[in-house]
């Protein structure tokens, strides 16, 4: 590898275990994000099957690139000390492989993500309000108000969008025998793997607050379905909205419910 990074094919390997490191002290510091009224036994539909085939596509083949690409880029601390040469080189060559192919069900599942969540991930004003409150995850008992995505799902929307987009851009790149832009091949390489890895970074911190740090959170992406309470307490604005169209829709129309004449 050239540019700045050369000779240092271990930073990636260093960036997410100091990420971890620190979502581990958080985790000790606050503990997890319980929901507050407990359990309300009742559930709210959040996401449907296409959204869900959508998020784990992304997920899947996200992590794929990942493992690959960090194979390739950190092999003498990866793959060294536990496989022989041999084995270390077929491992190359599958993970070489397997990124080339796995990157396109990425940009498919990452244009499918656009679709259906850009309408939830514009702007609004109660994003600053929700950063300024540290979203709930500092504070006990302090959680502010939230349509479907709250200002941190809107952050990391983005982030995969506009990152995978320039990770999809600069994976072509270094698949190109010459470089079409001048001055670019001296970072060839790092213009497509620190953006990378600092996605990496961004997806295991998603992956710790929907799995560890916030409780009941993982059934949006699993099931389907979020508690009721879960719901209100960290969506609340789109909670009561929700709640709300299921209560009309369980209450009879009043023209159902007076007989006919002919009864």
């Amino acid at each position: 590898m050239t540019g700045p990074l050369a000779g240092q094919p271990s930073y990636g390997v260093w960036a997410i275990a100091g990420t971890i490191g620190l979502l581990a002290m958080f985790f000790l510091l606050r503990g997890r994000v319980r929901i507050e009224k407990g359990w309300a036994g009742s559930n709210i539909a959040r996401f449907t099957g296409i959204e869900r085939l959508a998020h784990w596509l992304l997920a899947l083949s996200f992590i794929t690139l990942a493992l690959t690409g960090l194979s390739m880029q950190s092999e003498h601390i990866l793959l060294a000390p536990i496989l022989s040469p041999q084995a270390a080189v077929e491992v190359l060559r599958l993970s070489k492989m397997l990124h080339g192919t796995v990157a396109f069900a990425f940009l498919v599942s990452l244009l499918l993500a656009f679709l259906l969540w850009v309408r939830h991930s514009l702007p609004h004003w109660r994003d600053v309000v929700w950063l300024l409150k540290g979203g709930g995850m500092i504070v006990r008992g302090w959680h502010p108000p939230a349509w479907k995505f709250n200002a941190g799902q809107k952050l990391l929307f983005w982030l995969a969008i506009l990152g995978g987009a320039w990770l999809s851009f600069s994976g072509v790149m270094l698949l190109m025998p010459h470089d079409p832009i001048p001055g670019y091949e001296a970072y060839r390489t790092a213009w497509h793997s620190i953006p990378a890895l600092a996605l990496i970074c961004v997806v295991v911190a998603h992956i710790y607050i929907r799995t560890v740090g916030i409780q009941g959170a993982f059934s949006a992406m699993g099931s389907g379905q979020v508690d009721a309470n879960w719901a209100r307490q960290h969506h609340s604005l789109w909670a009561g909205q929700e709640l709300k169209r299921i209560e009309d829709d369980a209450v009879p129309d009043a023209g159902d419910a007076l007989p006919s004449p002919s009864d």
